[in-house]
Formats: structure tokens, sequence, C-alpha cells
């Protein structure tokens, strides 16, 4: 297993006067990601959260408005959990980077077994497919989770031009999120995620510094 842990959620401290309401800030945050993990989307409405918290809808709506406002508040602090996680190996001076690419798959896999992931993902696919402000910011934590694995690549394998680099980042992100169903919290194969982050660590290893330049034919208009 890996020696870093995903924090659920890293929440920015707010500034001036809304500093003394951090704390009910922080509460409202973490029982809608209660929420999304035992109920699911549907359950997350403001009248449901402010129960969970044990506060009236008016009082909720003092920390946030509205429902958007709410969800860019938690997605901001699930993207900024990842991005803290990421950084810390990535930029590790210790380990070469292939020891990086190494523990950076075995976090997000080993990640992906916990519930909360297992279950708040999904939810926020199904969410992005009817929702266009949810699916820009999905879109923006997988983005963010690619650039560090892009970092990684262009340390390995730095003859490799941009445009192929980002679809490589793009294949091995892809291939980690599609155990989520497969090897996640209580899926059939959970069991076997170990022996999967092995396969996984290898052959990202070997594409990565076995790839030339051109090599991958890419689209047109790239």
């Amino acid at each position: 297993m890996t020696d870093f842990i995903v924090p659920d959620l890293r929440i920015t401290p707010r500034e001036g006067g809304y500093a003394r309401g951090q704390e009910g800030f922080e509460q409202i945050l973490h029982a809608a990601l209660e929420i999304l993990v035992e109920e699911g989307s549907k359950a997350l409405t403001l009248r449901r959260i402010a129960a969970a918290c044990g506060m009236k809808a008016g009082n909720l709506a003092y920390y946030f408005p509205s429902k958007d406002e709410l969800l860019r508040e938690l997605l901001n602090a699930i993207i900024s959990s990842y991005e803290q996680a990421f950084d810390v190996i990535v930029h590790d001076p210790a380990a070469d980077a292939e020891q990086r690419l190494k523990r950076l798959v075995t976090l997000v896999l080993e990640d992906i077994r916990s519930k909360k992931t297992t279950r708040v993902f999904p939810e926020l696919w199904a969410m992005s497919n009817h929702d266009p402000f949810v699916q820009e910011r999905v879109h923006e934590l997988y983005e963010r989770a690619r650039v560090a694995i892009n970092e990684l690549i262009a340390e390995i394998n730095p003859r490799l031009p941009v445009e192929e680099r980002e679809l490589v980042a793009l294949f091995i992100s892809g291939s980690m999120e599609g155990m989520t169903m497969f090897a996640g919290y209580g899926k059939p194969f959970e069991s076997r995620m170990p022996a999967l982050e092995q396969i996984a660590v290898k052959s990202f290893i070997h594409l990565i510094g076995s790839l030339e330049p051109g090599e991958i034919e890419l689209p047109r208009g790239i």
C-alpha cells in the first residue's frame, strides 16, 4: 500500500469576517460529502444537507446561497485534496521519476478502494451528463490530475512531444479510473487490486519508456 492517503476534503480557510463561520462552513461540506457517499446525488439538496447539520435551510443559505455554490466549494475541496497528494509525490526529490509514477499509480488505485471514492465519482459522472456546471468541475478535476502524470511522463521520456504526452496521460488516467467499477469498494475484484496495481505500474512505465516520438498517430487538427 502507498504511504500517503488522500484526505476526504482539503477546505481552504475563509478570510476576513467569514473566518468566524469556518466551523459551520466545513461542517456543511463534510455533511454534503457524507450524503453523496451514503445516499447519492438525488438526496443532495440544500434542505437535506441543512437537516444533516442540525440547522434550518435559511441558516445554511448564509454560507451557500445556492446549490451550485455549495457544489463548487465541495468539488474544489475534493480537487485540492488530490492536488496536495499528487504534489507531495511528484516533487519528492528523494525518488526518481519511475518511483514517483509507481507511488502515484498506487495512490490512485488504493484510493479507488475507499468507499468515498467508489461511490462519489460515479455519482459525479452521472450528474455531469445532465448538469453543465458539474461537467465543467469534473473535467477540471481530471485535467488537474493529468498534469501530475504529464510531468512524470516528461521526465521518464523527454523525447515525447507535448501532444503525445498528453494523450498518454489521458490513457493512464482513464485506465486507472476504469478500475472503479470493477475493483473499487465492494466491487467483485476489490481483493485483486494489489495485483492490478502491479500490472498497472509495470505496463505504464514500459509504455512511457518504449514510445518513440511520432509513434502515436495523432487525430487530425491536434
